[in-house]
């Protein structure tokens, strides 16, 4: 508990919550990436934009099959490099001839894009984009308002043409283009574009509705915060961070611990400009970005990526997981075979919410705002504590003794972020055990009680039935809000 409140500080924090379409992104969870252009045929990660086009030919060519194998796996959207660094457009662009017009594929009738963004819609997939703004291609690359005349250009074809757009993701990729020069990107130009034209799209990594975690590992950090200072989002420091070449040690580095805490009462109190800005953890679903045949026996595990799925999205993060189709334009049946595990795990293990035959007794409960609120996913009904009230304990009791694995958290972010410590313990005979330690809940937490997790110790916890749990809320920003908890075998 902080020894010092500044009422007139916790209410300021509390006073930046999320727009609507970054509600809609976090309830999104997870969603797939989609690497494919004419690196899937030269080998590459990176193209140098001097490809020939009538290399790409994928002969069989199913975005239904890729729809079918991310809504197996519950990814609720798909995002596709309809550009990457080399150029090359899975549409047919009016203003360059690098793009599959000029392919093999379909005689150079095909659409690729086109025919993504309608698989989407026939399995109720939310449908995004990226779009490097790095191009090596192109000779306007490097002369500034042309170049990004030809960009912008480039991003309105996409944003007007392929139905409504969920995302549209920028990394900071920067290198020097065919001429050797370098593009200082007009990115409020770009923001304003999507803005006008796909007002709830999310702009994520260079932009300013989430934020990149800081790696592509796929780790993130312990405490995720959603509410951080405006400076975070300095597209130029992220820029600075990305990645400039083909690196696989990149892709496995770690936060660096100087960015562990980026949101927490203590860093931020003083700041005077906060903004919502929460975090997507990204990986590959193999080593690659783009499909290498020498990797069909390098797909994630089953444990590995269920670990991610868990850590990120049950840390007050999204996760956006790169599957990446083969030459023939198909995903690689080991990859749907892992999409399909993953779908069955979360089904057993989070299809049954234990609360369903418990009993829920907080003694600090708001009148209306009841703990019997947190059984539904509802942020329009929800648990609250009385005004002025930072901290609370929820008793939880089961019809019976069950072997309890993990405890799922949500906040009701439409009110901030507000909860900074809580904790959960289990009772037995009368006598408590703290079997779990957090920090930040947020839109998601799913704490994991198959290890003791506490700031002093980690370690194997020998496994026993509980009939009684306790959630402790130990400091929250004002009262502490949960819409939901969930509790599972």
């Amino acid at each position: 508990m902080r020894k010092e409140i500044d009422k007139f500080v916790e209410q300021r924090l509390i006073s930046v919550v999320p727009s609507r379409r970054q509600i809609a992104h976090q309830r999104r969870e997870f969603y797939g990436f989609v690497h494919f252009t004419v690196n899937t045929f030269t080998g590459k990660e990176w193209g140098d934009g001097t490809e020939d086009e009538a290399i790409f030919n994928p002969v069989k060519m199913d975005a239904d099959q890729w729809c079918d194998a991310l809504c197996a796996a519950g990814m609720k959207g798909l995002i596709l490099t309809c550009k990457h660094h080399d150029g090359f457009c899975l549409w047919p662009s009016r203003y360059t001839t690098h793009t599959v017009a000029a392919s093999s594929y379909l005689d150079g009738k095909g659409d690729i894009v086109k025919e993504v963004s309608e698989a989407c819609k026939r399995h109720g997939l939310d449908f995004g984009i990226y779009l490097s703004p790095w191009d090596r291609n192109n000779y306007l690359y490097g002369q500034g308002k042309p170049y990004d005349d030809y960009f912008v250009n480039q991003l309105t074809e996409l944003l007007t043409q392929y139905g409504p757009i969920f995302a549209v993701w920028f990394d900071g990729a920067c290198g020097e283009g065919s001429n050797g020069k370098k593009q200082y990107y007009d990115w409020e130009r770009y923001y304003e574009v999507i803005r006008r034209l796909q007002p709830n799209a999310c702009i994520h990594v260079c932009g300013p509705d989430v934020r990149w975690c800081g790696n592509e590992a796929g780790s993130t950090r312990e405490s995720e915060w959603s509410v951080v200072t405006l400076r975070t989002r300095d597209t130029e420091k992220i820029q600075e961070n990305s990645q400039k070449q083909d690196d696989t040690q990149f892709r496995e580095r770690i936060v660096r611990a100087s960015d562990q805490d980026l949101g927490s009462y203590e860093l931020i109190k003083d700041e005077k400009e906060l903004i919502w800005y929460p975090a997507e953890v990204n990986t590959s679903i193999r080593p690659g970005w783009f499909y290498h045949e020498e990797e069909d026996d390098q797909v994630k595990s089953l444990e590995t990526l269920i670990s991610i799925y868990e850590h990120s999205v049950g840390g007050n993060a999204t996760f956006l997981l790169n599957i990446p189709p083969t030459k023939e334009g198909l995903f690689h049946e080991n990859d749907v075979k892992r999409l399909h595990e993953i779908g069955e795990y979360k089904k057993k293990c989070y299809g049954k919410n234990l609360l369903e035959k418990a009993s829920l007794f907080c003694e600090e409960q708001k009148k209306g705002f009841e703990i019997e609120n947190a059984r539904s996913d509802d942020y329009d009904s929800y648990f609250s504590t009385s005004d002025g009230q930072r901290n609370c304990r929820i008793r939880i009791k089961f019809d019976k003794e069950y072997d309890i694995h993990r405890v799922v958290l949500k906040e009701n972010i439409k009110k901030s972020q507000r909860i900074e410590a809580f904790r959960i313990l289990t009772v037995h005979d009368g006598s408590e055990k703290c079997v779990f330690e957090g920090t930040v809940v947020g839109y998601k937490k799913i704490a994991l009680l198959d290890q003791i997790q506490t700031k002093e110790l980690v370690k194997e916890l020998v496994k026993e039935l509980v009939k009684e749990l306790v959630i402790e809320i130990i400091d929250s920003r004002v009262a502490p809000t949960l819409s939901y908890i969930g509790i599972f075998e």
